[in-house]
């Protein structure tokens, strides 16, 4: 549904996007990921129109909307801080698209309450101010002020990073329950690799104005195609040379490329197959988080690995305890 056929994008000598192609399936939800600064955030700018790109071409379907005005692509926004109006309540907010339409009175009744209805906003907070909403239902205003225009791609901007964790999860879900509602195509932009993770259909991860791998989140998790991506998805284990030297990891893996495994996939119990590798070690520290606690396991041999482990209410492992440790080589990442 949307191709962007080597989109670059120049500010000065700033290469913000390095020759992008890229394609989004129409009713996907697709997360543009990566640190501050990486681009992601300027490549949803373009898509929307508020940026041209320096070379290259978007298409909207069979379309090019390269250079097609903002108000002509069909697209919806929902911007970081909401960007309600706080002089209006929260049916003129929205209102606010049709009626630069010329909508009909009727017609904007009658839409503003079946979107709101939709999203979950009950009819007496449509005459409030935005003020005296909570963040959440902000941001269902937000996104039905978007939605009313009958968008065929919702845009997000980072919507989420202004609330607290709590409420980011419960929100998250929402989101994500609204948009299998709609079924609405969908670009999510965030650098949260969580919120990734659990809303995303696929994921683009930027860095430095590319794409290092496009794929499913399964697959960006385990199967990190970059060094980049390793490290910058979720919680992981460098691999010590000195580890693998001392140990059976030498004749299983590469000892040239550098390794890297999941805290998860370091178990304290035996692990099936015949590529689980036994090491010994030493608890250096541990956390307990109520469901789980995370361990720092000094290895003998060299080099240090953190596990998470569930709390089943029985073994319970201290500071000091020599133990096993198990990995198996198939879960080991290298570059």
């Amino acid at each position: 549904m949307i191709t962007f056929n080597d989109i670059q994008i120049k500010f000065g000598d700033f290469h913000a996007i390095k020759n992008l192609n890229l394609h989004i399936e129409e009713g996907e939800f697709f997360t543009f990921l990566g640190p501050s600064g990486c681009g992601k955030t300027t490549i949803l700018r373009s898509l929307v129109g508020f940026i041209n790109p320096t070379s290259g071409q978007i298409r909207l379907s069979d379309k090019d909307i390269t250079h097609v005005p903002i108000e002509k692509r069909g697209i919806g926004m929902v911007f970081q801080s909401y960007a309600l109006f706080p002089t209006m309540n929260v049916y003129e907010n929205i209102a606010f698209g049709m009626r630069v339409k010329k909508a009909s009175k009727e017609e904007i009744d009658r839409e503003v309450r079946d979107i709101a209805r939709k999203v979950d906003l009950k009819e007496d907070q449509l005459f409030k101010k935005v003020s005296e909403l909570s963040g959440g239902q902000q941001q269902r205003v937000a996104i039905a002020r978007a939605l009313i225009l009958k968008p065929s791609i919702l845009a997000l901007d980072e919507p989420l990073s202004n609330l607290d964790a709590k409420l980011r999860v419960q929100l998250r879900n929402e989101l994500k329950s609204l948009q299998k509602k709609f079924g609405i195509t969908t670009i999510y932009v965030t650098h949260d690799q969580e919120e990734a993770l659990t809303l995303s259909d696929r994921i683009a991860v930027f860095n430095n104005g590319i794409v290092e791998q496009v794929d499913t989140p399964e697959q960006v998790y385990n199967q990190s195609k970059t060094e980049f991506v390793c490290n910058f998805i979720g919680d992981i284990n460098k691999i010590d040379r000195q580890m693998i030297q001392n140990s059976r990891l030498k004749d299983a893996i590469d000892p040239n490329k550098i390794a890297y495994i999941r805290n998860e996939k370091v178990s304290l119990l035996p692990l099936p197959g015949a590529d689980a590798v036994q090491l010994k070690g030493t608890i250096a520290d541990q956390e307990f988080y109520g469901l789980y606690s995370k361990y720092v396991i000094e290895v003998a041999g060299g080099g240090e690995l953190k596990t998470i482990e569930k709390e089943s209410g029985f073994a319970r492992h201290n500071v000091g305890d020599e133990i096993d440790i198990y990995i198996k080589t198939s879960d080991i990442l290298q570059y």
